[in-house]
């Protein structure tokens, strides 16, 4: 008897231990869904937003690109600029001094008028006695005009002119007697020439010791020099 009051004693154990494990059992797994759920829900709630900030940066990257290649561009755009800028520089300059080279050579034919600083220098036969001296050796002579004008045209002058007659490299000088003939008109002495340009450098190169005027004065010719702030020429074709 005493041992089947045990078993009974097990059985009803057994079916209160059985409930109990089921209860913790289901406690478990609803806690664990539950954890399960809001971890889901939470990961469902930070997805839109890691998405949305993977696009920003992937947009960021791409647009960093695009800046990068339109920078390129515009530094490549910016040579161009600076290329053609310096190729008008230059045909600006190339024209300038073609229109100041024309400049000059119009001056020097005597196309144009011609105004300015410059000098005048003025030669004037000497005194002699004809009856002991050779008039030839104390009168100016074509010679005499040609090494003052040609000074003046090495040391750049840019118009020339004999007693008011415009002179060009192409003129005709001839000396008949105490008369002097440019281009077909007769000028007596004394004989003025007129240059334009830098009237120190002028100057200075017609004073050069050994020079042109201490060759004029050894020749017994007698030699006024001026610098002058304002000389006129006129025209080549005004005067004929």
């Amino acid at each position: 008897m005493k041992r089947k009051a045990n078993d009974d004693d097990r059985k009803r154990g057994r079916h209160i231990l059985f409930p109990l494990v089921f209860l913790v059992l289901g406690f478990i797994l609803a806690f664990s869904y539950r954890m399960l759920g809001n971890q889901h829900e939470e990961e469902s709630y930070q997805s839109p937003s890691l998405l949305q900030e993977e696009r920003y940066r992937e947009e960021l990257i791409e647009q960093q690109e695009r800046n990068k290649e339109l920078a390129d561009e515009i530094a490549s755009k910016q040579e161009v600029i600076r290329k053609a800028e310096q190729s008008f520089s230059e045909k600006e300059k190339n024209h300038e001094g073609l229109v100041e080279e024309a400049k000059d050579l119009r001056l020097l034919l005597g196309a144009v008028p011609a105004g300015g600083t410059g000098v005048k220098v003025t030669l004037k036969d000497a005194d002699y006695n004809p009856v002991e001296q050779n008039p030839n050796d104390y009168i100016v002579h074509e010679s005499h005009i040609l090494r003052v004008i040609n000074e003046l045209r090495i040391s750049g002058a840019q118009g020339l002119a004999i007693n008011g007659q415009r002179i060009t490299s192409n003129s005709y000088i001839k000396c008949t007697g105490p008369v002097i003939t440019i281009d077909g008109r007769t000028f007596p002495a004394p004989f003025v020439i007129e240059a334009v340009g830098d009237a120190d450098v002028l100057s200075s190169a017609l004073n050069l010791k050994g020079g042109v005027l201490d060759g004029l004065a050894r020749e017994n010719i007698v030699v006024t020099l001026e610098q002058l702030k304002d000389i006129r020429l006129p025209a080549l074709r005004n005067e004929r």
